[in-house]
C-alpha cells in the first residue's frame, strides 16, 4: 500500500489544509514512510498470540455516579457569543 500525491491532495482538500507542492510532496513521502514501518508487523509470527483490546488489565473502571455542583446558566452563559433565552443561539445550519 502506498500513499500518492492525490491522496493527500483529497485528505488536504477535506481537511481545508491549503498545501503548497513541496508540502504535498513531503508529506506524501512521511506517509509512505509510516505505512512501511507499519506494514513490518504483518512479518511478525502472531499465531500463539491472544487477541487482546487493552495492554494492561483493566477492571471495573466505572465510577459511581455523584452529583456536584455546576455552573449557573449565567456563568455559562458567559461563554456563549451569542444567548437567547437562556440557550447558545448558533447559526442555522438548515434552511
Amino acid at each position: 500500500m502506498s500513499i500518492s500525491n492525490n491522496d493527500v491532495q483529497h485528505v488536504a482538500k477535506l481537511a481545508r489544509l491549503n498545501l503548497t507542492a513541496e508540502e504535498e510532496q513531503t508529506l506524501t513521502g512521511q506517509l509512505n514512510a509510516i505505512l512501511k514501518y507499519a506494514e513490518k508487523l504483518n512479518e511478525l509470527d502472531t499465531e500463539d498470540i491472544e487477541p487482546t483490546t487493552h495492554v494492561l488489565h483493566v477492571s471495573n473502571v466505572m465510577r459511581e455516579d455523584e452529583t456536584k455542583e455546576s455552573l449557573s446558566i449565567e456563568q455559562v452563559m458567559r461563554n456563549a457569543p451569542e444567548e437567547e433565552d437562556g440557550q447558545f443561539k448558533v447559526p442555522a445550519v438548515m434552511e
